[in-house]
Formats: structure tokens, C-alpha cells, sequence
């Protein structure tokens, strides 16, 4: 009797805007989804660039790149390295934005403009999806 195999796909396939990399244990990829973001962060900084104020360049970052991360994650099965990565994406912007490599001063100033981790984020859409379609009869 062989064991089972897991299979692991060569190119992720893509449906609806989700990339699934495994099929047996359900693994996504966010790599796609951070290349998003980083396209359009940067974009932010290209068209207004240091001209706009941190408050105005936040809101953009809420409003226009924080959707583009985050599309359909909660429905995924993120591992742990994953969503610390989705996390250190964020600080990594706000380091940017703020031209700071303290940690400290990048937590305060996202407690400031209130700006949630996308670890906080996703576990409050989790639970959402999960308190709407877990309780619905079929």
C-alpha cells in the first residue's frame, strides 16, 4: 500500500482572483496579491508622491491598496508565515512612508491613524464569513 500523495500544483491555478497552489490541504498564495499592492502603493507615491500628507496618503492606502491585499483571503486557510507576511507588507509601507526603520514608531503611528494589522483585519472578516454563511439553512 503506497501513501498518499499530496498534490502540489506547478502553476497555481486561479479562480476568482485566488491563486490555489495545493488541493488536497487548500493552500493559496498571496504572492500575487502582494504584487498587487506594491503596484499600487507605488503608484500612490508616483502621483501625489511627498506632496499629499501622511494623513491623505494613509486613507489612499486604506481605501485603495489595503482591498487589493486582501481580496478573498478570508476565505483562505492561511498559515501563520503567511499572514506575518501580509503583516510585515504593511509595516514595510508605513517604514516607507514615514522613512523610519523603528518598529515602535511604525505600531505608533498606525495606532495613531488607525490602521489595523491585516492579521487583525482577517480574523474579523473570518469570523464574519463564518457568522454569516455558518448559520444560514440550506
Amino acid at each position: 500500500m503506497r501513501p498518499r500523495q499530496e498534490f502540489v500544483f506547478q502553476v497555481p491555478i486561479r479562480y476568482l482572483g485566488v491563486f490555489v497552489t495545493r488541493s488536497r490541504k487548500f493552500k493559496c498564495s498571496i504572492d500575487n496579491a502582494k504584487r498587487s499592492f506594491h503596484r499600487a502603493a507605488n503608484g500612490i507615491f508616483g502621483k501625489v508622491g511627498r506632496l499629499a500628507s501622511e494623513e491623505v496618503v494613509v486613507q489612499l492606502l486604506l481605501h485603495k491598496c489595503m482591498p487589493i491585499l486582501l481580496y478573498a483571503l478570508e476565505v483562505c486557510a492561511l498559515d501563520k508565515r503567511s499572514v506575518q507576511s501580509l503583516d510585515f507588507t504593511i509595516n514595510r509601507f508605513f517604514m516607507k512612508l514615514f522613512k523610519t526603520s523603528s518598529i515602535v514608531t511604525v505600531r505608533d503611528c498606525q495606532s495613531f491613524f488607525g490602521v489595523d494589522l491585516p492579521s487583525i483585519v482577517l480574523a474579523k472578516r473570518f469570523d464574519k464569513f463564518v457568522d454569516r454563511y455558518g448559520n444560514t439553512s440550506i
